[in-house]
């Protein structure tokens, strides 16, 4: 009888076979890899299988021969991706809320094909993704791909930027105008995704929300402007001034905290944060942030274990931001 056309591809579904059905835990026996050949119309007898395995061995394949009466049989091991390396990834992409759930959830189908039909079970069952807070930009994928060619080619972008509306639909700002900027980098901040780039109309480094970008376009034949600003720039530092990812002018300001805040401190500012003890219960930290409404959210959020000090024009800023706030809760 004559060879099917699949039968010169026996190599190929045999470890396709491996991949998907067997790990460390769970083997296939010669008789059942035949059969399972058989599905693929192929072929093949036990002398044939041992020779393919020793070919696939001598090729650089990771495969182990258990022997044993009972459930004996191949495995491939030396995978790319260790099961706990899989989870963290299927976590990541879980909690990434710049990316859509139909896009996590295709990324994450795209994960499990990297283990074991056994291990793919196990990724399954922490897969909540539907009861995230996702974005609702379906071409995430397509736009940081755009920025990244923007940024390998030295080219500046075009895009429109994107807000809510009460129809809880995503509509452009500004009556659809048209932000032109020269992107640097990008950044995830807050558990979204940013990218950092020049404003050349108001020469300043700007950052914007990857997800609330619209239509964009890269402007092939103009040239990336900015570089002097950003010889310098620090994207981490940047980002930890930068609460919330509101921008303010930059100031640098002194609190004074409780000792059991100084964790608060590290987490936010980092060790290069100037910290002096003041008494046995306080310290002070000097810091340089961009000012906003975030920031006194922020600060606000540490209670009465927390006092901004200096300078006094912010001090008075955050009186009246304090101010503010409270009318909304004097009985009228």
């Amino acid at each position: 009888m004559p060879k099917s056309t699949n039968q010169k591809l026996k190599l190929l579904y045999i470890l396709k076979i491996l991949s998907e059905q067997t790990d460390e835990e769970h083997y296939i026996s010669t008789g059942d890899l035949i059969e399972e050949l058989a599905k693929y119309d192929i072929k093949a007898e036990r002398k044939s299988i041992y020779d393919d395995m020793n070919q696939l061995i001598d090729f650089g394949y990771d495969i182990i021969l258990v022997k044993s009466r009972v459930n004996g049989g191949y495995y491939l091991t030396g995978r790319d991706f260790e099961l706990a390396e899989l989870k963290l990834l299927v976590e990541v992409v879980q909690s990434s809320k710049f990316l859509t759930q139909k896009k996590s959830k295709e990324l994450i189908g795209k994960i499990e094909k990297l283990a074991s039909k056994w291990d793919a079970k196990q990724l399954q069952r922490q897969v909540y993704v539907a009861n995230r807070i996702k974005t609702a930009n379906e071409s995430i994928y397509y736009i940081v791909d755009d920025i990244h060619r923007a940024i390998q080619n030295n080219e500046q972008i075009s895009f429109q930027y994107l807000e809510w509306n009460l129809e809880k639909e995503l509509v452009p700002r500004k009556g659809g105008k048209r932000y032109r900027v020269s992107p640097w980098a990008l950044t995830c901040k807050d558990e979204n995704y940013y990218l950092i780039a020049h404003d050349a109309d108001e020469n300043k480094i700007k950052h914007f929300r990857v997800d609330k970008m619209g239509d964009i376009q890269v402007l092939a034949d103009i040239k990336r402007e900015g570089s002097t600003l950003f010889e310098r720039f620090d994207i981490a530092d940047y980002a930890n001034k930068t609460f919330s990812m509101f921008g303010g002018r930059e100031e640098t300001i002194t609190l004074y905290l409780e000792n059991h805040l100084i964790g608060v401190v590290m987490d936010r500012f980092g060790k290069e944060a100037s910290i002096r003890k003041k008494d046995d219960s306080h310290f002070s930290v000097r810091v340089t942030v961009a000012v906003s409404g975030q920031f006194f959210g922020w600060l606000t959020g540490l209670g009465a274990g927390a006092c901004l000090a200096a300078p006094a024009d912010i001090v008075e800023q955050y009186r009246q931001y304090l101010q503010a706030v409270m009318k909304n809760y004097f009985k009228k």
